[in-house]
């Protein structure tokens, strides 16, 4: 089985779509699709089948994908324990992260590690905590960070994980509404506006206000971004429960007010994840390190300090 055809693969799997797919892999679609042909003659099996929904993978296709990320990933690895033994530079380093994460902790942190770095070629990538795992999986960026997502099942072993910081979680209002003595039951008859149901944001939401013994708060509205929150907010619709650094900017210019969340659960992790790997690529490899010592870069000021622990390779 050739790397092409199983990346072709994977790349219809993940899109369930082959024009989608193309523009993943680059390719025009009739090659999609006759990489698929010739991927299904050599196994002797249907990968796909057709659905209302688009492309759904049949049982040998099923069976075939966690085969494809592995042997994937292990022609990565081996690529990076090649280039390590005769390259003078670290080469490129691709990093995903979600949009509040991306701008408003790394910038400083990043431009202070290139600096460091100056071989390193960054490729900063923006995408949701579901996207980041699944290119993290499949070996399309080298480290995400995202906010730590409890109760979201088993996790994945091929990834390694740290907590680098512990965000404040803090109730945003409306422009006057500062008060610090607000209680839960208070909150509880308020009404929220929150990211959609599957978003790391509003698993926040309702993880907090679950922790403290309460329903989901009422929804004044549903939205697609904590910027999106924090308008509305301001514009008098409703609360929002939000990592503090999303509306650092917004509370500092008085747009929307703050108020003190009374929750047992007062912090959002934010983490780095990474993928396992018998050989670690060089770029990687130095912002690991470079993370072990100085960790504290990215750590919210609010937070309490954490000792650094060893990574996992």
């Amino acid at each position: 089985m050739h790397p092409r055809l199983l990346k072709t693969f994977l790349a219809v799997a993940h899109t369930r779509n082959v024009t989608r797919a193309a523009g993943e892999v680059n390719l025009a679609q009739s090659s999609v699709s006759d990489q698929i042909l010739a991927l299904e003659a050599e196994l002797g099996a249907s990968l796909f089948t057709r659905s209302r929904q688009g492309l759904e993978l049949t049982p040998a296709g099923g069976a075939l994908r966690p085969y494809a990320e592995e042997l994937l990933a292990l022609a990565e690895e081996a690529r990076a324990a090649i280039d390590a033994t005769r390259s003078e530079t670290a080469g490129p380093l691709s990093i995903g992260a979600l949009e509040t994460i991306a701008s408003a902790r790394l910038p400083e942190w990043l431009a202070d590690f290139q600096a460091a770095h100056p071989d390193i070629d960054i490729r900063l990538k923006i995408a949701g905590s579901g996207e980041l795992r699944r290119k993290l999986g499949e070996g399309e960026i080298d480290v995400a960070f995202c906010f730590e997502r409890s109760g979201a099942g088993e996790p994945d072993e091929r990834l390694a994980r740290r907590i680098v910081a512990a965000e404040p979680l803090v109730v945003i209002a409306p422009p006057g509404e500062n008060r610090t003595d607000v209680d839960l039951a208070t909150l509880a008859e308020k009404r929220f506006v929150a990211t959609g149901s599957g978003c790391v944001y509003r698993a926040m939401v309702d993880r907090a206000f679950a922790e403290a013994g309460l329903d989901g708060p009422r929804l004044a509205a549903e939205v697609g971004s904590i910027d999106a929150i924090a308008g509305m907010v301001a514009a008098g619709a409703g609360f929002g429960v939000v990592p503090r650094l999303a509306v650092a900017t917004a509370l500092d210019r008085g747009e929307v007010a703050e108020i003190a969340w009374p929750g047992p659960v007062r912090s959002a992790e934010l983490v780095m994840i990474w993928r396992r790997r018998r050989v670690q690529p060089p770029a990687l490899k130095a912002l690991l390190a470079a993370m072990s010592e100085n960790f504290a870069s990215v750590r919210s000021a609010d937070a309490r300090p954490r000792h650094a622990v060893s990574f996992p390779s």
